[in-house]
């Protein structure tokens, strides 16, 4: 090393330097994964998939932490996650398959099998990376605002709302003025929220549909219960199978109080459906059904249960995962599945907690507004219903986000200027576009609806795409 030092200009020795520590440091995390993490050596470390997902885990966890603010990210902390997750992500560069092609061979025309990278990873890393690039950029937009800060412990206003906010006494309470934020700063951040439930929605049926891919362990198995009936208990069971089937209803029967609670219905749940597909398909000799169940009834009850498993997924989306998603992660060995649950489980964590960050803010301003007016909120109850429908795939999530007309993101000085262009744009539109005397613009009042709408006035047709306050 210091030869090739003797060489180089002294000025280029920092740099070299850190390119010598990258190179240690890669060692370091390739080597843990090689190992299994168990570095005594003894071979009784886990499976390749299985060390990779928990460094990509770890490594996250250990980058992000909380999020308890709305700021841009520490460049040094920004850089080591493009580094590593970069040296992650490297793997599936080799994760090919065989396809056919042709060769022409003296003039002689050949079919041939190449290799090229495994379809599932080639299409999912880039639009995980995308995702990825856009949280980081959402953060970044926060660095020009000033109109609301984060209290200090001693803060009396803090204080007053510590008391409204016991769920979440670990995390700076934001501070807005006293009459609550400016109407476009409210605006600009609604929108930076509908922004982050795009790529929530898009990580989440992501890692759904990558859960979905995995095999259902032995062991899991092993453990049901020898019907669903069992796993239910006797009051679910009945509400699931009931004649009149109606999933809000069912849900509003549930206690829905606290994280535990919503894990152990979704444990249940899922555990039945395990059931009842293996019964349905001759794969489980346990009876537990009765004769009197037909195959249509067995289909019914369910579809009853996913519809609400995919209901629980989109409305409460900070819930720790199954016994069934655990199992499934654990027993895994494909590592194209591994990095890419891993990848957009943290990126739907990650999404989660900046659209919380941000329902914070906007609870400040609801209080600032209405001091005596707001009861103390319930995460995991202020939550938009979804009563039926179909759960958002990862391909239609990607294809909303690509499509749109309008940036997913951009700081409170850009959303200013672009409201500003857009009203003037829509102004112009409307004295330039068309010739239209005041006598026939009064005998057609619904001509100014044909006009752009400025982007203020498509930000209030927003509502509906993103779900209420959950934390």
């Amino acid at each position: 090393m210091e030869d090739d030092r003797a060489d180089v200009n002294p000025d280029s020795i920092p740099e070299l330097e850190m390119i010598y520590a990258d190179m240690e440091l890669m060692k370091e995390r390739f080597a843990k994964l090689l190992l299994g993490e168990d570095m005594s050596g003894g071979g009784k470390g886990v499976c390749s998939a299985l060390a990779l997902s928990n460094a990509i885990t770890n490594l996250a966890a250990s980058v992000f932490g909380e999020i308890s603010r709305l700021e841009p990210m520490p460049p040094d902390s920004k850089a080591r996650w493009r580094k590593e997750i970069d040296w992650m992500l490297s793997v599936t560069d080799h994760i090919v398959e065989f396809v056919p092609s042709k060769q022409n061979t003296n003039g002689i025309m050949m079919e041939i099998m190449v290799t090229r990278q495994r379809s599932d990873v080639h299409t999912n890393i880039p639009a995980l990376k995308k995702l990825d690039a856009m949280l980081m950029e959402c953060l970044d937009n926060f660095k020009d605002q000033n109109e609301f800060t984060y209290a200090s412990k001693d803060d009396a206003g803090a204080k007053s709302q510590k008391k409204r906010e016991e769920e979440k006494w670990w995390l700076p309470t934001p501070k807005v003025p006293p009459n609550g934020l400016s109407d476009v700063t409210r605006k600009w951040l609604q929108f930076q929220k509908d922004s982050v439930n795009q790529v929530l929605k898009a990580a989440m049926a992501m890692n759904s549909h990558t859960l979905t891919e995995m095999e259902i362990p032995e062991s899991y198995i092993d453990g049901l219960p020898k019907n669903g009936r069992a796993s239910l208990g006797d009051t679910i069971y009945k509400n699931i199978t009931v004649d009149h089937f109606d999933p809000d209803h069912f849900l509003s029967a549930m206690d829905l109080s606290s994280e535990h609670k919503i894990l152990d219905l979704k444990n249940r749940i899922e555990a039945s459906v395990v059931i009842w597909r293996r019964k349905m398909t001759n794969k489980d000799g346990k009876s537990g059904w009765g004769s009197g169940v037909s195959i249509e009834k067995r289909e019914q009850f369910e579809d009853r249960a996913e519809t609400i498993l995919l209901i629980l997924k989109h409305r409460y989306p900070g819930i720790p995962q199954s016994a069934l998603d655990v199992s499934k992660i654990e027993n895994n060995r494909d590592v194209g599945h591994a990095v890419l649950e891993s990848y957009s489980r943290i990126l739907e964590s990650l999404a989660h907690k900046v659209m919380s960050r941000i329902e914070d803010v906007m609870h400040a301003d609801n209080l600032a507004q209405n001091p005596s007016g707001d009861p103390k909120r319930n995460p995991l109850k202020d939550s938009a219903s979804m009563a039926s429908g179909k759960f958002p795939s990862a391909k239609e999530e990607l294809e909303k986000l690509n499509l749109s007309d309008a940036p997913t993101s951009m700081t409170l000085s850009d959303f200013m200027g672009w409201t500003l262009d857009n009203e003037k744009e829509s102004k112009q539109e409307l004295s330039n576009g068309t010739e239209t005397t005041t006598e026939q613009l009064a005998k057609q009042p619904s001509a100014t609806n044909s006009k752009k709408l400025s982007y203020l006035e498509k930000l209030d047709t927003l509502g509906g795409r993103s779900p209420s306050a959950r934390q």
